[in-house]
């Protein structure tokens, strides 16, 4: 289960970044009146929703934890 929800947390990051990429390249290409660059801004915040409910999951469950103390 911790492998399976931190693997989940490291391919939400990489859809994040691949999305935030082709939102960029839609911007920068598409001159005309396209949807593109909206579509991937709403797959890039659906996605972070995502990451959010999986790091919460993580914390509920142990898999993650906070660090108290950074120094000891």
């Amino acid at each position: 289960m911790t492998l399976l929800i931190k693997a989940g947390i490291v391919i939400t990051l990489l859809a994040i970044i691949a999305s935030l990429g082709s939102g960029l390249f839609f911007l920068v290409q598409d001159r005309s009146q396209s949807r593109r660059t909206l579509n991937a801004l709403t797959v890039r915040i659906s996605l972070s929703v995502v990451l959010f409910a999986l790091i919460l999951l993580a914390l509920f469950t142990g898999v993650l934890q906070p660090n108290a103390s950074p120094l000891s």
